[in-house]
């Protein structure tokens, strides 16, 4: 949705998946009501601890003296969950004194289609006159720039090769989607903050990012499997540590639903299908019909088979059945990965 240009309402709805840039939606809408006179107060809420009534409560009574109250309610899907519940909160909208305002936070996953009566909560605050606005994280490419541009707000000399290390050290350079990309943007302010202090009258090289800034590349279910599938166990062993928060059983579903789609295909390519074919047999799209049968090319049946048969006794160790914990698990997934997925003659 585009931006909504001159609000003439006290009232904001900012969204993305861009935390960073979400928290900070309102601060625009602070200037504008405050209008060269004091700064507001801004009161934050939670959508699931609140009610329409509270909210209408803070923000229609003036303030006669001082600054007026900003409102600002995160994560709004509670107040919405029904008409009755959404048609109190649209009504708050109009009870909104003058001097003081009403916004809504509303971070997303990037992924997870968004429920209607969020949709509908946006629609009705840019119909009533408010500010709409979405923040999106940077994407790969851009993650380096918007770090530069970061610290120019803030006064903090950066190179160009450092702020491309430092988009790379905090995950940016992760393509696959099913990535939580939210919080990226927070670290990589959080990052150069510190940078900043560490070389106070000084330019931030890549060898000071080498230097303070850890490797928090995100986990990635999709690039775990991905590397199981291409036998690629390094990569696939050095995934699975990032992926633990993860639960066992989840984990070893997932892996079981690869193994099976693999051998399903190795099946079909053994008995000579045609790789074009796999797409209307499967009903699969061509991209990821390709990908599996490249995949499913680097094992044998037998190979598959066996590496199958060994999640039973990684599921009963990662469901605690053995002793369970974090270092169990860790040592498990590794053993399996190495005893099953590692190519025969490889180290």
């Amino acid at each position: 949705m585009p931006d909504v240009a001159g609000p003439t309402a006290p009232l904001g709805y900012y969204w993305g998946d861009d935390s960073y840039g979400v928290a900070r939606g309102p601060d625009v809408m602070a200037t504008r009501l405050a209008a060269g006179g004091p700064a507001l107060e801004r009161l934050r809420l939670s959508g699931s601890s609140t009610s329409a009534a509270e909210i209408a409560e803070r923000v229609a009574t003036a303030t006669m003296f001082g600054g007026g109250t900003l409102v600002v309610i995160a994560e709004p899907g509670p107040l919405v969950v029904n008409k009755p519940l959404a048609a109190r909160l649209a009504a708050v909208f109009d009870a909104v004194a003058d001097g003081n305002g009403l916004v809504f936070l509303d971070l997303v996953d990037g992924t997870a289609r968004r429920p209607a009566s969020l949709e509908a909560l946006r629609n009705a605050v840019a119909a009533a006159g408010g500010e709409v606005r979405e923040f999106k994280a940077p994407t790969r490419e851009g993650m380096a720039r918007w770090i530069s541009d970061r610290a120019a707000e803030r006064g903090i000399r950066i190179t160009a090769p450092a702020a491309a290390l430092l988009a790379e050290r905090v995950g940016a350079n992760v393509r696959e989607r099913d990535v939580d990309r939210r919080r990226q943007g927070e670290l990589a302010v959080s990052e150069l903050e510190k940078l900043a202090l560490y070389r106070l009258d000084g330019q931030i090289g890549p060898e000071d990012v080498k230097a303070l800034v850890a490797d928090a590349v995100p986990g990635s279910m999709w690039a775990f499997l991905d590397a199981v599938g291409m036998r690629r166990a390094g990569e696939a062993a050095e995934l699975a540590d990032r992926l633990d928060d993860v639960p066992g059983p989840v984990l070893v579903v997932h892996l079981h639903r690869r193994l099976r789609e693999l051998i399903q295909i190795a099946d079909l390519l053994a008995a000579g299908t045609p790789a074009a074919t796999l797409v209307r047999a499967l009903k699969l799209n061509p991209y990821r019909a390709e990908m599996l049968a490249n995949q499913a090319r680097t094992w044998t049946l037998p190979e598959l088979d066996a590496a199958l048969a060994g999640l039973l006794e990684l599921d009963a160790t990662l469901k605690g059945h053995d002793g369970g914990g974090e270092l169990r698990r860790a040592s498990t997934v590794t053993l399996w990965i190495a005893e099953r997925v590692r190519k025969p003659g490889t180290r």
